[in-house]
C-alpha cells in the first residue's frame, strides 16, 4: 500500500482480539483484578469482624446475619442500578468513582456505634463495589485476546479469591492487635488509594470511544495495546456488537428457560458460598477450635477455589461447560457433607476438608460465570452475565440469613452443612436441566460489509 493511500477500515474487535498477551494485558488484569481483590477482602473480613462486634455490643448470634448480608444487598443494588451507567460515563470513570465510594463508606464503619449504623454503612460499601465490578470484568473482556477470553474471566475471579485469603490472614493479625476497627481502616484507605491509580492508569473502553467519535483518544488507547498501529487507521464495529441488548433478547421465548435456570444456579451457588465463608469462622470458634484454625480453614476454602480454577477452566473448554460445572456441583455436594462431619474432628482433618470443599464451592462460583458467557452470544453477553450476577446475589443474601436463623434456633452445625450439601446437589440438577433446554452461543461470523459505528 502506498504511503498516500489510507488503510481500509479495520474491525475493532479483530484488531484487539488478534493481539498476543503482553505487558498491557498484564497491567490491565492487575488493575481490574484489584477491584475483585477489594471485593474479596471486604466480603471475607466481615466474617471475622462480626463475631468480635457481637461480643463487644452484646448482640445475639442471629443478629450477625444482617451484618453479613448488608453489603451483599448493596452489591446487588449496585449491579442493577449503577452498572448500567457505564453506557453514559464509560467504564474507567465508573470504576474509579465506585471504588472511591466503597472506600469512603468502609472508613465510616470505623465510627459506627451501633448495629444499625454499621448495617447502613455496609450496605453502601456494597453499592460501590456493585457499580465497579461489572465494568471491571467487561473492560478486561473487551481487551482480551479472543482465544483467551474465558481464561481472562477466570483469572479476574481468582483475584476475588485472593482477597478472601488476604482478609483471613490480615484479620488474624490486625484484630487481636488493634481491634475490629483496624480492618475497616485498612479496607477504607486501600480502595481510596486504588481509585486514584485506576483513574490514571486504567484504559478507556475502545468501543465507547469509537461510538463517541473520540478518535484521537481511541488511537492513543490502542497504541498502548498495539504500538505498531498505523496512525491513519480507521475502525468499524461488527453489527452484533453495535446493537443494544434488550429484555426480550435475554428473556425471550428461546432463552427464558435457560436464563431462569442460570439465575437459580447462581443463587444456589452464591447462597452456599457466602454462607460457608460468613459462618465458618463463627461455627468453628463456637465448637472450641482456636482462632488460628478458624482463620486457616476459612482461607483454605478460597485457596481451594484458586487451585480448582486452573483445572476447571480448561476442562470447560475441552469437555463442555455444562457437563463440567454439573460434575463440580455433584462432587461439591459430597465434599460439603464431609466438611460438616469434619467440624468436630481433628484440626488436620478439618483443614483438608475445608480445602476440598473450597475447590467446588469457590471454584463453582467462578465457573458459573464462565457458563453464562457460553450461554449468551456476544451482543447480549454483558447484559446476561450482569443480570445473572445481580439476581444471583439474592442467594448470597438469603444464605447467611437462613444459616444464622437455623443456628440461632438451636440447629446443629453438622445439620446445617448437610442442608448446604443438598443445595449443591440441587444446583447440579439445575445445570443438567439447563444443558437440555439451552444451546451454547456461537460467535457470529462478521458480515462482509459491516456498518461503521463511526469513521476515523
Amino acid at each position: 500500500m502506498s504511503a498516500g493511500v489510507p488503510p481500509a477500515a479495520a474491525r475493532l474487535e479483530t484488531v484487539i482480539g488478534d493481539r498476543r498477551v503482553g505487558r498491557f494485558h498484564v497491567l490491565l488484569l492487575a488493575l481490574t483484578g484489584s477491584v475483585m481483590f477489594l471485593d474479596g477482602l471486604d466480603t471475607q473480613a466481615i466474617s471475622f469482624v462480626a463475631p468480635v462486634v457481637a461480643k463487644e455490643w452484646h448482640l445475639p448470634v442471629a443478629a450477625l446475619g444482617p451484618l453479613f448480608s448488608a453489603s451483599i444487598v448493596g452489591l446487588m443494588v449496585g449491579y442493577l442500578l449503577l452498572a448500567p451507567l457505564a453506557a453514559r460515563i464509560e467504564h474507567r470513570r465508573l470504576i474509579a468513582l465506585s471504588v472511591a465510594l466503597f472506600g469512603v463508606f468502609t472508613l465510616l464503619c470505623v465510627f459506627a456505634t451501633n448495629e444499625t449504623q454499621l448495617i447502613v454503612f455496609r450496605f453502601f460499601t456494597g453499592v460501590g463495589l456493585g457499580g465497579a465490578i461489572p465494568s471491571a470484568v467487561a473492560l478486561a473482556s473487551e481487551f482480551a485476546p479472543a482465544r483467551r477470553r474465558s481464561t481472562f474471566v477466570m483469572f479476574s475471579y481468582c483475584w476475588l479469591a485472593l482477597g478472601f485469603v488476604a482478609a483471613s490472614l490480615l484479620s488474624g493479625v490486625l484484630i487481636p492487635a488493634w481491634g475490629w476497627r483496624s480492618i475497616f481502616v485498612l479496607g477504607g484507605v486501600l480502595p481510596l488509594a486504588v481509585s486514584v491509580v485506576l483513574a490514571v492508569w486504567l484504559p478507556r473502553s475502545p468501543v465507547h470511544l469509537l461510538q463517541r467519535g473520540e478518535h484521537a483518544e481511541l488511537h492513543a488507547t490502542l497504541r498502548r495495546l498495539a504500538p505498531d498501529l498505523d496512525p491513519r487507521a480507521t475502525f468499524v464495529l461488527d453489527e452484533p456488537a453495535a446493537g443494544k441488548a434488550t429484555r426480550r433478547d435475554v428473556l425471550g421465548r428461546n432463552r427464558l428457560a435457560a436464563t431462569l435456570l442460570l439465575w437459580l444456579a447462581f443463587a444456589l451457588n452464591l447462597g452456599v458460598f457466602y454462607a460457608v465463608l460468613s459462618w465458618l469462622p463463627t461455627v468453628l470458634l463456637r465448637l472450641g477450635h482456636p482462632t488460628s484454625t478458624a482463620v486457616t480453614a476459612t482461607a483454605l476454602v478460597t485457596v481451594g477455589g484458586i487451585v480448582a480454577a486452573l483445572v476447571i477452566g480448561p476442562a470447560m473448554d475441552k469437555r463442555g461447560a455444562f457437563a463440567t460445572l454439573g460434575t463440580v456441583y455433584l462432587i461439591g455436594s459430597a465434599l460439603i457433607a464431609v466438611l460438616g462431619f469434619a467440624l468436630t474432628g481433628s484440626s488436620g482433618l478439618l483443614l483438608v476438608a475445608a480445602f476440598l470443599a473450597g475447590t467446588c464451592v469457590t471454584g463453582g462460583q467462578m465457573s458459573v460465570i464462565a457458563l453464562a458467557a457460553v450461554l449468551y452470544p456476544p451482543r447480549i453477553r454483558s447484559t446476561g452475565v450482569g443480570w445473572a450476577l445481580g439476581i444471583g446475589r439474592a442467594g448470597g443474601i438469603v444464605g447467611p440469613l437462613l444459616v444464622g436463623a437455623a443456628l440461632g434456633a438451636g440447629a446443629g452445625a453438622r445439620v446445617v452443612f448437610l442442608v448446604m450439601a443438598a443445595v449443591f446437589l440441587l444446583a447440579s440438577g439445575t445445570v443438567a436441566v439447563m444443558s437440555r433446554v439451552s444451546r451454547p452461543a456461537e460467535v457470529p461470523v462478521p458480515q462482509a460489509d459491516p456498518r461503521p459505528a463511526t469513521a476515523g
